[in-house]
């Protein structure tokens, strides 16, 4: 019985020390929301959590349903979304992903882009799209902006690293949680937020 139990020890030891750390890539983020009103309301409110394949997939439902899955992402994942942008996130999936998706229409949806006038306020910007559901001091999912900051404080290219990053979105900077992508955002606002992340 004693040969027994060392045997089995030894190929148990064996067979742990053949494991071998399996890596697993991810595919690139390529969805992306349909261009209208309330596009970055849903860009900044949903892509922090999961990609916009979560909504592609799903069948066209009713205003009701994406109250509904509204509510669910705030009550049982703590979703951070505004009690005041609710109406109209569910307002942007029903009109885009619901039922009345599916009706003929001869509607052209185009993004008109307007550029804001005057200075842009950085962290107000990264406030309206969400950021902070990420970046925070106290949150594990992407990096601080103090330790952005200090990432590339002194880097010429640092300006346009951040840029980069925010329009393309991505991972493996910080870590392997994928950052989406802010492509919607003018010019003038990436660079005031970027500008305002090297300012910590």
């Amino acid at each position: 019985m004693k040969h027994f139990f060392l045997i089995a020890g030894l190929v148990a030891t064996s067979v742990v020390a053949q494991a071998e750390v399996v890596k697993i890539e991810l595919p690139v983020e390529t969805a992306v929301y349909k261009s209208g009103p309330g596009a970055d309301l849903a860009n900044a409110q949903c892509l922090t959590c999961h990609s916009a394949d979560y909504i592609l997939m799903q069948p066209p439902m009713p205003a009701k349903f994406w109250k509904g899955a509204v509510d669910k992402m705030i009550g049982k994942y703590a979703a951070p979304i505004p009690t005041n942008s609710v109406d109209a996130l569910v307002e942007y999936f029903a009109k885009n992903y619901g039922t009345e998706t599916n009706t003929p229409s001869n509607t052209v949806v185009t993004q008109v882009i307007t550029q804001p006038s005057g200075a842009l306020d950085g962290e107000a910007v990264a406030t309206k799209m969400g950021c902070f559901n990420c970046h925070a001091e106290d949150k594990k999912i992407g990096p601080a902006y103090k330790a952005v900051a200090a990432k590339y404080k002194g880097n010429k290219e640092g300006p346009e690293k951040i840029a980069h990053q925010i329009t393309h979105g991505g991972s493996g900077q910080w870590g392997t949680v994928p950052m989406p992508q802010f492509d919607s955002l003018s010019a003038a606002e990436i660079k005031a937020v970027s500008d305002w992340i090297l300012a910590q």
